[in-house]
C-alpha cells in the first residue's frame, strides 16, 4: 500500500477513526471532577478552533471524497497555523479522553499518537494538492506556518484571495461535530455522575 492510498483511506473515514477510541473512553471510565473540567475546557477550546476554522474554509472542508479546495486559505486561524481543524480535532478527542479519565495516561497518549499519525497522513496529500494549485503562494506559506503548532503572529499575505468570513455557514457545517462533541461530552458527565450515586 503506498501513502497516498493510506493518505486517501484516512481522509475518506477521518469521522470514524475516533469511534474506538471514544468506546474504549465510555467503557472504562474513571473521571473525576477536576478531570471533567480540565478535559471539558481542553475539548471546547477544539471546537471553538474548528468553527472558527470552518466559519473562513466553509463546507468544503466536509468532502468525504478527494483531497481538493477552492481557495489557499490563510486568514482567520489558518493564519497561525496551517490546519487548525485538526488541531481542534486533536483538542477534542484528547480533551475527551482527559475527561473520561479512561486507562489515564495510556489510552491519551495512545490517541495522541493515532491522530497525529493520521493527520500527518491525510496532510501530506492535501499539500501535495496545494502545491499543485498554488504553488509559489502555498510555498511561501508553508516556510511562515507550521504544520501543527501555531506561531505568535498572523500569518500575512497580500496575494491569496480569500473567502469571505461567515459564522453562520461556518455553524451550518460544523453542527454535526457541536453534535458529536456535545454527546460524547454529556455521556463521560452522566455516567461520572451515575457512578458516583
Amino acid at each position: 500500500m503506498t501513502r497516498s492510498e493510506i493518505s486517501a483511506g484516512f481522509f475518506k473515514y477521518r469521522s470514524y477513526t475516533p469511534i474506538p477510541f471514544l468506546v474504549l473512553a465510555i467503557m472504562y471510565i474513571n473521571a473525576n471532577i477536576w478531570s471533567l473540567i480540565a478535559g471539558f475546557l481542553i475539548s471546547l477550546a477544539g471546537e471553538i478552533i474548528r468553527l472558527w476554522g470552518v466559519s473562513w474554509a466553509g463546507s468544503e472542508t466536509r468532502t468525504t471524497g478527494d483531497v481538493g479546495g477552492t481557495f489557499l486559505i490563510v486568514s482567520g486561524p489558518f493564519a497561525y497555523v496551517r490546519n487548525p481543524l485538526y488541531v481542534g480535532n486533536i483538542l477534542i478527542y484528547a480533551g475527551l479522553g482527559l475527561m473520561s479519565f479512561a486507562l489515564f495516561p495510556y489510552l491519551q497518549i495512545a490517541g495522541l499518537l493515532f491522530f497525529y499519525i493520521q493527520y500527518t497522513f491525510i496532510v501530506l496529500e492535501e499539500e501535495n494538492y496545494l502545491h499543485k494549485t498554488f504553488g509559489e503562494e502555498f510555498e511561501n506559506y508553508v516556510k511562515n506556518v507550521r504544520r501543527f503548532f501555531p506561531r505568535i503572529t498572523r500569518y500575512r499575505s497580500g496575494n491569496a484571495v480569500q473567502p469571505p468570513f461567515n459564522f453562520k455557514a461556518g455553524l451550518k457545517s460544523e453542527k454535526r461535530s457541536l453534535q458529536a462533541f456535545s454527546l460524547a461530552a454529556l455521556t463521560i458527565i452522566l455516567l461520572w455522575f451515575v457512578q458516583r450515586i
